[in-house]
């Protein structure tokens, strides 16, 4: 496992923890050295396929490693936010999504179309509020 960490691109913490309650900002699927999981390149001129199914699942692993900074894990989270910048990217979305929460037991989710995210590359952007117990 790589322990290397995301450094945020702005004047913000990836994780904050108020009282029993942790707020993560919006996570990419963006790694340590700045490149983008699910950025597939298909042939050599560069044409790219961005792969919305392996963002959201780098993304919940990006989350779940900012979430452990505190102690906490994806079972703590009580809500979620999801961007879309291409609802047609829902389904591929949802089935990673499911790999990590469940339907009965999971959190409450809101997931909305976006124009666009802070790289081009990024199909996918997800935040998300967790509870744990001091």
């Amino acid at each position: 496992m790589n322990d290397k960490i995301v450094t945020p691109r702005g004047a913000y913490p990836h994780v904050k923890q108020v009282g029993d309650f942790i707020f993560v900002s919006g996570t990419s699927s963006r790694r340590p050295d700045n490149s983008i999981a699910g950025v597939d390149i298909i042939d050599n001129m560069g044409t790219k396929k961005l792969n919305a199914y392996t963002q959201t699942k780098e993304v919940l692993k990006n989350i779940e490693k900012n979430l452990s900074k505190l102690g906490a894990t994806l079972k703590d989270v009580v809500d979620v936010t999801s961007f879309l910048v291409n609802m047609n990217d829902f389904a591929d979305y949802n089935k990673a999504y499911a790999e990590f929460f469940d339907k009965e037991t999971g959190p409450t989710r809101t997931t909305v179309a976006v124009h666009q995210l802070p790289h081009p590359d990024l199909v996918i952007e997800i935040k998300v509020m967790a509870y744990k117990k001091s």
